[in-house]
């Protein structure tokens, strides 16, 4: 609770007040320090309420002094700044082969974090019992206070039902399908708890780090499997229940110019992903098993892994092509541990997305690898908990200023 009373007269008054307050809040996470009078110009708010509500952005912490503004005669107005460092974020980053525990402040910067390498199909209790172990660890070295954590957020390499947090039939996580991954992290930390698909967050978190302009923008990640997240108009889409970028079953469809893969159209998951890349090579005489392997394998040089990869690309580019005419994002980034591989599955991409999609939509678009590093799940993970918690859209702006 982040405060103990809202001194109003009716709940009506309630939602009222936390509205204005969470609609000032929001003003503020640019990390622009304003003066009263341009919130109130900004707003279109009465001065006098801006006061009060500066007043209950303060008696929370979530808003700090910045310092005097110009003076245009007499004494100079005093600005506002967001203060982000007031509360924490747990966030939980879980791959098929790695995890990332972090902790967050409010404007989703990480300032302690833990990695390790992990077996998703180990099962929930062995992973979330690891990750929790960390996240307690990080968290009281941090010398936060429990009032001051926010909420939990996690990503699993699987589809999610936004709405409850439960992993639904996972294809690479045995143990999981329908488990309560908030019910059990909330038996040690007694906060909001919200769960999504990885790809979703890696979005989040490559817009939040990189592309913060970037309203539309499209992240495929290619690893063990292939899933999208979309980011629409500045907000993520999860769809009617959170399935929306689930591109790794969609069928490739093949052109003149493009190889055939059998009698059928194959799924893009079993023709581009780390493993089918690795059996395409197996198959052509050079062993590889795992991602990793055809990384390496890239990084020699080899004639014939580079066709792969760049063919790859191409069998990506003819699925992806047609989500930038679908959506018209105007940037592609394309993540996960293939990323690594070299310009060759991003030129695949390119060949095809530029030659299949309509000039408008390829007009301004950029293709590009993700820059966010090992932590831009966890980013994600962490803005995820911080847009419910804060933005004034999300519908829980109540729930903090009572």
């Amino acid at each position: 609770m982040w405060f103990n009373t809202l001194m109003t007269d009716s709940p009506r008054d309630s939602v009222l007040v936390a509205a204005d307050a969470a609609e000032l809040l929001a003003i503020l996470r640019d990390g622009i320090p304003r003066t009263r009078a341009q919130l109130a110009e900004t707003t279109g708010m009465a001065r006098s309420t801006i006061a009060s509500r500066i007043d209950l952005l303060a008696e929370a912490g979530l808003v700090a002094p910045a310092g005097d503004d110009v003076s245009s005669g007499g004494r100079p107005p005093s600005r506002i700044r967001f203060n982000p460092d007031s509360r924490v974020v747990i966030a939980i980053d879980l791959g098929a082969t790695h995890g990332v525990v972090a902790l967050a402040n409010l404007a989703g910067t990480i300032t302690a974090s833990e990695s390790r390498r992990l077996r998703i199909a180990d099962g929930p209790l062995s992973v979330l019992d690891w990750a929790l172990e960390v996240a307690s660890e990080l968290f009281i070295a941090s010398g936060r206070q429990p009032g001051e954590l926010i909420g939990v957020g996690v990503g699993v390499p699987g589809p999610v039902e936004h709405s409850t947090g439960l992993p639904v039939n996972p294809p690479i996580m045995p143990g999981w399908d329908r488990f309560d991954i908030p019910g059990y992290i909330r038996r040690v930390f007694d906060v909001p708890v919200l769960v999504d698909n990885d790809v979703n967050l890696l979005a989040l978190g490559e817009q939040t780090l990189m592309w913060p302009d970037e309203t539309d923008l499209l992240y495929i990640k290619v690893a063990t499997g292939v899933g999208a997240g979309i980011i629409s108009g500045g907000r993520l889409q999860r769809g009617a229940l959170g399935s929306a970028g689930d591109l790794g079953h969609v069928r490739v469809p093949f052109g003149s110019d493009t190889p055939s893969h059998g009698e059928q159209d194959a799924d893009l998951e079993s023709l581009v992903s780390g493993p089918a890349i690795a059996r395409a090579l197996t198959a052509a005489g050079i062993p590889a098993e795992t991602s990793d392997d055809v990384v390496t394998l890239a990084r020699t040089g080899n004639p014939a892994v580079q066709n792969a990869i760049r063919q790859a690309g191409r069998d990506l580019g003819a699925v992806v092509a047609t989500c930038v005419n679908l959506l018209n994002p105007s940037m592609i980034v394309v993540g996960g541990s293939l990323s690594r591989v070299g310009e060759q599955l991003l030129a695949g991409i390119r060949e095809v997305v530029y030659q299949r999609s309509t000039p408008l939509a390829t007009q301004h678009l950029t293709i590009t690898e993700s820059r966010s590093g090992e932590t831009g799940g966890a980013i994600g993970a962490a803005m995820m908990v911080i847009q419910r918690a804060l933005d004034p859209d999300a519908g829980t702006a109540r729930s903090l200023f009572r």
